[in-house]
C-alpha cells in the first residue's frame, strides 16, 4: 500500500483504499461496497462508493505500480506473458460493455462483461498485471450509451487479439522484458498479434484451431490434416508442466515452416496420451529452440486459469457490482492488486520454507486466511451489526418503493 499511497492526494482515500483492499482479501461470502464497508468499521458504504466513482485518483497509474511490483518481486529471465478473456454473467443492459456474447466462465452464451487479461509467469509464481474491458460494437456504435457508462463516446472498437497487443506493448514500453507469449485460439489466428511480436522480436506459443492453415515446403496444409501425415516417431513424450495431480504428459511433435523472414517458425501438435485428443499451436522464435522449450511455453497457459480462479476466490475480481467503467477498472486493478500481494507473499514463502514430508508449502489461500486473521482482523460490537441491519432494510425499504412507484408509472 505504501507503493501505490502517492496516487492519492488526499489521507482519507489512502485510508480507505486499504480497507477496500483488505476486504477484498477477507473471507466474506460476498464482496462488495457494503459487506467491506461494514467488515471494515464504517457506517455506510458511502465512502467505499465514492472511492470507486468519484474520487480523484487514476487505476491506470495504480495498474502501472502493480506491474512493477509483479516484475520485482516475481522476476524471472525466462518469464512468459500469458493472455486470455475471462467473462462475468450481468444481469440487465446498463453496466458497462455487457451484451449476449460467449464466455468461458458459462461455458455458453450468456448476457455478460468480458474483460481480456495479461499475466505475468514465472518459477517464482504468477499474477495478472493488466487488464482492458472489451467494449463490443453493440457499445461502441452508440456514442450516448458509452457516455452514460463513463467511456469516451468517440472509443473506437477493438478486437481482444488488439486489446492483448495493447497490453504487451504497454508491459515492453515501460522497460520490462518477457521472452514468450502464449495465448489460446482467440490469439494465436490472428496475424496481426503474431506480426507485432515477431517485430518485437518476442517469441511465441499461440494455440490456434485444426482448420488453421500453414506453409510448409510440401505446400499449404489444415493443420489436422498435417498431423494425419506423421509417422508414429514423429510423436515424443513430454511434460507441459506440473499439475495439480503431478506431471502432465503428453505426446509432442514440430514441424518446422519455412519463411523467408528472420526468425524460426514451427507448428506445434500436442496429442492426448488417453484419449487421442489433438491441439495445435503457431510457434516463433527469434533463435533456434528445442522442442521441450515450446512445449513449456504452451504449458505456461494453465496459468493464467490458475490466476482467474485464485483472482476470483480470494480477491473478488469477478463480484464487482458497478455499471461504469471508471468504477470498473478500479475495482478490478485493486483486486489484481490484492492477489498480486499473495502471490509475492507465497513465492517469498516458499523461497524461506519449502515444502516437508509433512506439510505442503503455504497457498495463496492459506496466506490469505492467516494474514487477515493475524494480521488485519476487525472486531465490531453488537452496535455496529445493528446499525448495518437497520441501514440495510432502510435503504432495501427506499428500492423497494422506488420500484413500485416506477411500476405505477409505466402502467399508468
Amino acid at each position: 500500500m505504501g507503493r501505490i499511497a502517492g496516487r492519492f492526494p488526499r489521507v482519507e482515500p489512502r485510508r480507505r483504499i486499504r480497507s477496500l483492499v483488505l476486504g477484498l482479501l477477507a473471507d466474506l461470502p460476498r464482496k462488495n461496497c457494503w459487506t467491506i464497508a461494514e467488515w471494515a468499521g464504517e457506517a455506510t458504504p458511502d465512502g467505499m462508493q465514492h472511492l470507486l466513482n468519484r474520487a480523484k485518483w487514476d487505476a491506470d497509474a495504480v495498474r502501472d505500480d502493480l506491474r512493477d511490483y509483479v516484475v520485482e518481486y516475481l522476476h524471472d529471465d525466462q518469464a512468459i506473458l500469458v493472455v486470455d478473456e475471462t467473462g462475468d454473467v450481468k444481469k440487465g443492459t446498463h453496466t458497462v460493455g455487457v451484451q449476449r456474447q460467449y464466455t468461458g466462465t458459462a461455458g455458453r452464451i450468456e448476457n455478460s462483461q468480458v474483460a481480456v487479461h495479461l499475466v505475468y509467469a514465472g518459477q517464482r509464481g504468477h499474477a495478472a498485471v493488466d487488464r482492458e474491458l472489451y467494449i463490443p460494437r453493440s457499445w461502441t456504435d452508440q456514442p450516448d450509451r458509452c457516455r452514460t457508462a463513463g467511456l469516451d463516446p468517440d472509443i473506437a472498437f477493438a478486437t481482444k487479439p488488439e486489446l492483448a497487443t495493447r497490453m504487451i506493448a504497454r508491459f515492453l514500453d515501460a522497460g520490462h522484458h518477457a521472452q514468450w507469449v502464449a495465448g489460446d485460439e482467440v490469439y494465436g489466428g490472428n496475424p496481426k498479434l503474431r506480426s507485432a511480436l515477431e517485430g518485437r522480436s518476442i517469441g511465441y506459443v499461440l494455440a490456434v484451431a485444426c482448420n488453421h492453415e500453414v506453409t510448409t515446403r510440401a505446400g499449404k496444409f489444415h493443420a489436422d490434416a498435417l498431423a494425419k501425415k506423421l509417422p508414429e516417431r514423429a510423436w515424443q513424450k513430454l511434460s507441459a508442466g506440473a499439475g495439480a495431480k503431478g506431471q502432465r504428459f503428453y505426446d509432442w511433435a514440430v514441424i518446422g515452416l519455412p519463411d523467408p523472414r528472420p526468425g524460426h517458425r514451427h507448428l506445434l501438435i500436442r496429442r492426448n496420451r488417453i484419449t487421442g485428443e489433438l491441439a495445435y499451436y503457431r510457434c516463433y522464435s527469434p533463435q533456434p529452440v528445442p522442442p521441450t522449450t515450446l512445449v513449456r511455453v504452451a504449458g505456461s497457459r494453465w496459468r493464467i486459469e490458475e490466476t482467474f480462479q485464485s483472482g476470483k476466490g480470494l480477491a473478488g475480481l469477478d463480484e464487482h457490482q458497478v455499471r461504469r467503467y471508471v468504477s470498473w477498472s478500479r475495482w478490478v486493478t485493486l483486486a489484481m492488486l490484492a492477489h498480486a500481494f499473495l502471490a509475492v507473499v507465497r513465492a517469498d514463502e516458499h523461497a524461506r520454507h519449502p515444502a516437508t514430508d509433512e506439510l505442503i508449502a503455504l497457498t495463496c489461500n492459506e496466506i490469505a486466511r492467516l494474514f487477515i486473521t493475524l494480521a488485519a482482523q476487525y472486531v465490531h460490537d453488537a452496535a455496529h451489526r445493528l446499525r448495518w441491519s437497520h441501514w440495510r432494510r432502510r435503504h432495501q425499504a427506499r428500492s423497494q418503493a422506488s420500484h413500485y412507484h416506477r411500476q405505477a408509472t409505466a402502467q399508468a
